[in-house]
């Protein structure tokens, strides 16, 4: 064995020992946390794309106040902003969003806010 191969076989043996060790922990996660972080993140897809000016744009021409938009997806159930929010990641990405996509959703949307408002 060389010499510099030595002096490097024991430099890596000290970096070894001053590398501070930590175990790895893992522990159970309930079916609420799992669910409930699901739920949000839904949740935050659908707001997110209520706040795209062009998404607001088409709510206005349609004469639905995209602030009462999101008061509304705030109030649906889980299960509709999961479905919505299901057909918004299954639009395409970039320019390839046909107009009849976007018209859909937004009916989609307006269905759902006038169904909540008549309520």
């Amino acid at each position: 064995m060389s010499v510099c191969a030595k002096i490097l076989s024991r430099l890596l043996i000290a970096l070894m020992i001053w590398t501070p060790y930590q175990a790895a922990t893992a522990g159970m996660i309930g079916t609420d946390e799992v669910v409930t972080s699901s739920a949000q993140a839904d949740r935050t897809t659908v707001t997110n794309f209520l706040n795209r000016s062009d998404v607001a744009g088409k709510l206005q021409i349609m004469g639905i106040d995209p602030a009462s938009a999101k008061e509304r997806v705030g109030a649906m159930t889980d299960e509709e902003v999961q479905s919505l929010a299901g057909r918004i990641s299954a639009l395409p990405a970039g320019g390839d969003v046909s107009t009849a996509g976007v018209i859909l959703i937004l009916i989609l949307i307006g269905a759902a806010v006038w169904w909540f408002w008549q309520r």
